[in-house]
């Protein structure tokens, strides 16, 4: 009885497990035309070492997760249940899946520079959700289509295999493709041990063409992202990050926001270097008798002498040196000074005697206001009543950590001032800078008192970066399109969870809605934990990373677009 059901077992399984070997090198032979789509979107290697790299690879990757999809899938399915019919119609719709799988991560790759990924599926939902809302049927049509086909193909293939299995056991044509895989692979393998070894680029810039590959080190990815400069790839290991490619060019006003509407009201900004908690925002959102934006993801994630340039320009800070000594205003400040409004700015430290003791960080941006001003304590702004008669325009007030206390007194009496005004003033209050790397990755509260607007409490990441944009659209009402001079966004539109990025000297600090993360030339991932107030080491993130980037080279991208 025993040797019966074996020797049935055995019959059934045999004939199986040998269509199924064929079954899967057709399907190998589909997933590698299928994956030339991805060297589509890369450019060539430069070396005859990196060329020869690149087909190795190519061929013996796709090759070798096509065998173990089928090992990990189909092969014990046969094994517990060899019914033809069964197995034959499961490894079809198989790897129909799978094909199709990979057409999608083809797609995913070439629009956000990764492959499917957990971390970064909130992008990827947005991506799809886009297309399908630009041309659902199109959308539809196509992906129905390509179903339909590679559903066909398995079939066609299945039955081939199946009826033609004794031919195809005899021949030997199969034997010397598979053995040629396997030497790719090891090849491969071993060029990218040496690449390793001697920094490479050419090979190593390669890592995250394909799916389930990712790069040995950040380094080698921001330098493929234009971020590091190849042709110095060892020697710059420890400098700052900047562009490769040539800088944008800042843009200039346009006429339409040359000429505005009068405007009735002022927009008050009162920054301070110490940092803010909840509590203290949430105080001064209920002593606001306007409509208000509670900012509870808010950032601000640069050093001191970054955070003004987020601030006034809106960009990352990779721009500055190059913006800065294009010596072109913000176009908020170029707008102000096309319709005759003021811009000021007043700094409150007690512990500093004169305009000579300016900070640092400022001292480039002197020539945007009209007023620069010093004062030790705010005495004069408060019992004078200036606060009530501020000649319209944009206002900054900026107090040093040694004034805490002043800081909330003045906000006390702006807020008294705003009761008795008709035409009610745009109001924005949060921290800039930070003393610290450790402190650029946590979460800075922040108040945006808008008169005009709806109250609401905005829970999805924000930074300074958007207030210019915002401030134009809804003070200003100049109505042009936020990325053509940054990288910010209108704080009222903003209705999806989105990566925000700045780079600091020695590496680049990247938020999405769950975490903060440092990256170091390296290739360390530093995150901070809210529960411990502490600094973590976390595992690296390269979807997280290339998001980062891409907001980054946003605006540099925006202007190669308008440019041409």
């Amino acid at each position: 009885m025993v040797s019966f059901g074996s020797s049935t077992y055995s019959k059934r399984l045999l004939p199986l497990v040998s269509w199924s070997h064929w079954f899967t090198f057709f399907n190998i032979i589909a997933s590698i035309l299928l994956s030339s789509l991805y060297l589509f979107n890369e450019a060539s290697p430069e070396t005859l070492l990196g060329k020869l790299y690149l087909v190795m690879t190519w061929l013996s990757h796709m090759s070798f997760l096509t065998f173990i999809g089928f090992v990990l899938l189909i092969f014990p399915l046969t094994l517990i249940y060899p019914k033809t019919r069964f197995i034959r119609g499961s490894a079809s719709l198989v790897f129909t899946l799978g094909l199709l799988l990979l057409l999608l991560d083809a797609f995913i790759y070439s629009r956000l520079g990764y492959h499917l990924n957990a971390s970064s599926s909130d992008q990827i939902i947005a991506l799809i959700q886009t297309q399908i809302a630009d041309n659902s049927c199109v959308f539809w049509f196509v992906s129905v289509l390509l179903f339909i086909s590679i559903l066909v193909f398995q079939l066609v293939v299945s039955n081939y295999a199946w009826k033609h299995l004794r031919q195809l056991q005899k021949t030997v044509f199969a034997r010397f493709i598979v053995m040629g895989l396997v030497t790719a692979f090891f090849i491969s393998h071993l060029l990218h041990i040496w690449a390793d070894a001697n920094l490479n680029y050419d090979i190593l810039r390669q890592d995250t063409v394909l799916p389930l590959s990712y790069p040995s080190t950040a380094k080698t990815l921001l330098t493929k992202y234009g971020m590091f400069d190849k042709d110095d790839y060892i020697a710059r290991k420890t400098s700052p990050l900047s562009f490769t490619d040539v800088l944008p060019t800042y843009p200039e006003l346009n006429q339409q926001c040359a000429q505005l509407k009068e405007v009735e009201q002022s927009a008050i900004l009162v920054l301070t270097d110490r940092l803010l908690d909840e509590q203290q925002i949430s105080q001064f959102a209920r002593r606001a008798t306007s409509n208000k934006l509670q900012l509870t993801n808010h950032i601000d994630n640069a050093l001191p002498k970054d955070a003004w340039f987020n601030l006034l320009y809106s960009l990352p800070s990779i721009y500055k040196q190059g913006v800065v000594e294009q010596n072109k205003k913000p176009l908020l400040f170029s707008a102000l000074t096309a319709n005759n409004l003021s811009a000021s700015l007043t700094v409150v430290d007690e512990l500093k005697e004169a305009m000579s003791d300016l900070p640092a960080a400022l001292l480039n941006y002197q020539g945007l206001f009209d007023e620069v001003s010093h004062l030790k304590d705010i005495s004069s702004l408060v019992l004078s009543q200036r606060l009530n008669h501020l000649s319209t325009g944009l206002h900054i007030f900026y107090f040093t950590a040694s004034d805490h206390y002043q800081y909330e007194l003045f906000i006390d009496a702006l807020l008294l001032s705003q009761k008795n005004k008709n035409n009610k003033d745009i109001v924005w209050i949060s921290s800039v800078g930070n003393k610290t790397e450790e402190t650029s990755l946590t979460i800075k509260p922040a108040l945006f008192i808008l008169p005009h607007e709806n109250e609401q409490e905005i829970h999805h990441l924000t930074s300074h970066m958007d207030i210019q944009p915002t401030l134009m659209k809804h003070w200003l009402a100049c109505d042009i399109s936020a990325g053509s001079y940054s990288s910010g966004k209108d704080m009222v539109k903003i209705n999806n969870d989105r990566v925000i990025a700045n780079t600091m000297d020695n590496g680049m600090i990247v938020f999405n809605k769950d975490k903060s993360v440092f990256i170091d030339q390296n290739g360390n991932f530093q995150s901070y934990s809210r529960e411990l107030e502490s600094p973590i080491m976390v595992s690296s993130d390269f979807p997280l990373m290339i998001d980062g980037v891409h907001f980054i080279k946003s605006f540099a991208q925006q202007q190669k677009v308008t440019n041409k």
